[in-house]
């Protein structure tokens, strides 16, 4: 036909090219971006679940004269009802979901891990009872120092925390909701590896701190302090 150039039926191959490889650039550019946010939406839900569980933990606390134990097993959330008999290993293990009214899983869907000093979820608890869960971080030369406690035993004058609540993060170790281990598929995270196994001492840092040293870490890291414990118990009436 007249007036229609060899041009005018569309797109060349060349051209087709050229734009999906622009199309890629842009989908791909976009994706960092919002895998970005959500792993930012998660750390700071998995915060804040971890904060209120906390509370859900004092909480229990100012009801029942001490806090409670670990959960039963990996699919029962109800407290252990079997005392700690002052082992670690025992008051060490998943938050006691059912029993706090609190989710079981953080935002990247693991279970949340607990330890509590036993003393702390003994009937006879006391102000005389000593914490004895210690917090270590590392600065940016890789040096690790105690953000809670320190190198020699917990006393009255240098206390440690009660318990703790750790998320293992996105990356990582952790327990599936059906009980199944996650693999820990890294072999520099050191302090996510002393995390996973802790009982008494716990690493809390920031990811990007001496990773050189303890390796990567993305784990989360609360716990309850003596003195706020202490203070809102005594507030109740529920120590003397």
């Amino acid at each position: 036909m007249k007036g229609i150039s060899r041009y005018s039926y569309g797109f060349t191959l060349t051209e087709l090219t050229i734009v999906l490889v622009i199309v890629a650039l842009l989908i791909g550019g976009m994706t960092l971006p919002l895998s970005a946010q959500l792993d930012q939406r998660h750390y700071d839900e998995t915060r804040r679940q971890l904060n209120e569980t906390r509370e859900a933990l004092i909480g229990f606390a100012l009801v029942n004269g001490r806090l409670p134990r670990p959960a039963t097993s990996l699919t029962d959330g109800l407290e252990n009802p079997a005392n700690c008999g002052g082992s670690d290993d025992a008051c060490t293990g998943f938050v006691p979901w059912s029993t706090l009214g609190v989710k079981k899983t953080d935002a990247w869907g693991k279970m949340i891990r607990y330890s509590v000093t036993p003393a702390y979820a003994d009937a006879s608890f006391t102000l005389a009872s000593i914490a004895n869960k210690k917090i270590q971080t590392r600065d940016d030369a890789g040096v690790a120092s105690y953000l809670v406690g320190s190198a020699s035993a917990c006393t009255a004058s240098y206390p440690c925390a009660p318990a703790v609540l750790l998320s293992f993060g996105k990356n990582n170790w952790g327990t599936t909701p059906e009980g199944v281990a996650i693999a820990d598929d890294s072999a520099t995270n050191a302090d996510e590896d002393a995390n996973a196994s802790a009982t008494a001492r716990f690493f809390a840092r920031d990811p990007s701190n001496a990773p050189e040293y303890g390796g990567e870490f993305d784990d989360l890291v609360v716990w309850i302090s003596p003195y706020i414990l202490f203070n809102r118990m005594i507030a109740v009436g529920r120590l003397p």
